[in-house]
């Protein structure tokens, strides 16, 4: 089955990195661990909350790559004595890929209660008009 994709069509021109993000960023992200929220504060502030209990902020990655916004995890195993007779909290790695639009900027973000939140920026835009000239080949 052929794939269609938003960046064929002829209107939009040079937006095929966007279209590979958007392709990564579905495949990387479909599995559900861990839960997060996304919320709007105003109209220019967002956080994103993501529920990574037993992790220590050593074991936790946020890298932001062009517009790809990239919170991972990944737990050190524990070598203990202990023998579990069921173990439901396992040492599970994550990645989390958010792809973010021309002027989101992270602007922080805190480790507290189990809770990884990350705060995005929306800045104000200028839009940018630019006027061509057209050369004559005389």
């Amino acid at each position: 089955m052929a794939r269609i994709s938003f960046a064929a069509h002829p209107f939009l021109l040079g937006f095929e990195q966007i279209d590979r993000i958007l392709e990564k960023t579905i495949k990387s992200s479909n599995d559900g661990f861990p839960p997060y929220n996304i919320e709007l504060s105003d109209d220019n502030h967002y956080k994103i909350t993501l529920a990574v209990a037993g992790f220590s902020e050593d074991e936790l990655s946020i890298t932001l790559e062009e517009r790809q916004l990239i919170i991972s995890g990944k737990q050190v195993e524990k070598t203990n004595q202990n023998t579990f007779i069921y173990r439901g909290i396992a040492a599970r790695h994550f990645q989390k890929t958010f792809v973010l639009a021309d002027g989101v900027e992270v602007s922080g973000a805190s480790l507290e209660n189990g809770l990884l939140n990350v705060f995005l920026l929306r800045k104000n835009l200028q839009p940018k008009v630019k006027t061509i000239k057209i050369n004559s080949n005389n």
